[in-house]
């Protein structure tokens, strides 16, 4: 199979192919590394190369839906026994997984072949794929600008035609921020319907769940198939559909109410293509019969931001001193921006943490009555077309000031200074739309229904209730239909 036939199959095509004796497995893998090859060096979405375990996989029996088909593991929180596991930190820039997950292995049962993994922020906690340990991760569509993050490298990889699918996770939008940069599909379950054993149980305090990053409706349907379900170390089992996802794309989602804002406290003016994302999905929608109208948020978003990062200081906090205290590390493996984060951390006292975790009650309370009226809240994904590499980058002075400020255990200035509020503003400005869908819980999906005109993608992000994934699939596999978008970035045609 030559690279341009690969490119003109999603995952399930894919498989089809090798399913009907038209191809084989080792043929898909020759194809994905020559892509790889092509572009990964412009775009620095592979860091980790798995040669030996995929030539293994290809020359044994293979079976599931996805039998034969390329796949990329994100480097964080989706470990195989034996194969590098950085979490894109320096302290684990040579540690190995001791054990597979069990959303790898169910990813392994569907018949996939791994072959790499790809690149992610320091432990995940930016929207942006710019770690000291790889470097920056660029997005295929134009290459001064970022992937978004946490899961950019896949979202880079599946947009350049490296694979049409892989495997990603998000704790604050890091499955739909890459979706809208990229122009892919990102679907974010509800909490505790994809597990995450055996080593971790609720990862985030639940906020964080793993899935992919794919060009087609019904490839994301069919990988949510395999992933779903408890397992032993699973807090509780979630609802589970009646039958599989993937045979529901053709049903009509019937008629929706569905209520869009695209007001931000984080933001005095929405960005231009932000608003006009969702006009023009609300225009497309009302054409395929559905209601649709303006709504303020439902929710107060700028307090969902700051409870948000609290929980995230307060992880990272947690994440550095266990890596200090299992590896003896000094603070010289960690990122300047980790060890502030986490030194924000420490000073959060319990009864805050607490505090912040109470009023998760509230946001799924806002939430839940907007969705006793409406189906679905539709939000941009994106607060602004993809930002440039090194956009968020902390300037020398204040990453001088902030190591100061750790090592003297000072911290406490920042709060004075509102440093604190200013970190969200930046960090959260431009993606502050995904973290509501995190924190309650709910399922989310970001389509790439909208291009600037300079030719960036711009995602479109549906909120819904428990349990509407099926709904949410439905109404994405209608859109996709109605207006299909571009599968292919321009740096594929220069390839």
């Amino acid at each position: 199979m030559d690279v341009e036939e690969y490119l003109r199959h999603d995952g399930l095509g894919l498989a089809e192919l090798v399913a009907s004796g038209q191809v084989t497995a080792g043929e898909l893998l020759d194809a994905a590394r020559s892509r790889a090859k092509a572009v990964n060096p412009a775009i620095n979405a592979i860091v980790a190369w798995l040669d030996e375990h995929a030539d293994q996989r290809v020359a044994g029996e293979l079976s599931g839906p996805f039998a034969g088909v390329p796949f990329l593991l994100k480097d964080l929180g989706h470990n195989l026994a034996g194969a590098p596991s950085s979490d894109g930190c320096r302290a684990f820039a040579d540690r190995t997984s001791a054990v597979t997950d069990t959303v790898v292995q169910r990813w392994l049962d569907a018949g996939l072949v791994v072959f790499g993994k790809t690149n992610t922020p320091e432990f995940g906690s930016k929207g942006v794929t710019e770690p000291a340990l790889f470097g920056p991760t660029r997005n295929p569509w134009d290459l001064q600008r970022t992937p978004g993050g946490s899961s950019g490298g896949a979202g880079a990889a599946v947009a350049a035609g490296i694979v049409p699918v892989a495997a990603a996770s998000d704790g604050g939008g890091s499955i739909r921020i890459p979706a809208a940069c990229n122009g892919l599909v990102g679907l974010k379950a509800g909490r505790g319907l994809v597990p995450a054993g055996p080593v971790e149980s609720e990862p985030l305090l639940g906020l964080a769940t793993s899935g992919v990053l794919s060009r087609t409706v019904r490839d994301t349907a069919a990988m949510l198939d395999a992933l779903i379900g408890p397992e032993a170390v699973s807090p509780f089992a979630a609802a589970l559909p009646d039958r599989p996802l993937a045979e529901q794309l053709d049903e009509a989602p019937g008629k929706l109410r569905i209520g869009y804002t695209t007001q931000c406290a984080l933001r005095e003016r929405p960005h231009p293509d932000a608003v006009r994302a969702v006009e023009r999905s609300a225009e497309l929608l009302t054409e395929l019969g559905h209601e649709v109208e303006e709504v303020d948020p439902p929710h107060d978003d700028r307090q969902l931001g700051k409870d948000f990062l609290l929980v995230w200081f307060v992880h990272q906090a947690d994440e550095v001193d266990r890596i200090k205290r299992e590896t003896g590390c000094g603070d010289d493996a960690f990122e300047p921006d980790t060890l502030m984060m986490a030194a924000l951390g420490r000073m959060t006292g319990a009864v805050e943490l607490s505090q912040a975790q109470e009023r998760r009650r509230e946001h799924i309370a806002a939430l839940a009555g907007f969705h006793s009226r409406y189906d679905l809240l539709m939000t941009p994904t994106l607060g602004e077309p993809p930002i440039e590499v090194g956009s968020l980058a902390t300037p020398p002075a204040l990453q001088a000031v902030s190591k100061l400020l750790v090592r003297t255990r000072t911290t406490r200035v920042l709060r004075l200074l509102g440093m604190v509020d200013q970190l969200v503003e930046k960090n959260l400005a431009w993606v502050p739309y995904t973290q509501l869908a995190n924190i309650t819980g709910r399922p989310a999906i970001s389509l790439p229904l909208h291009r600037t005109d300079a030719g960036l993608p711009m995602g479109v992000q549906f909120v819904g209730a428990l349990q509407s994934e099926a709904l949410l699939l439905r109404l994405a596999r209608q859109l996709e239909l109605a207006a299909p978008w571009t599968l292919e970035a321009p740096l594929l045609e220069a390839a």
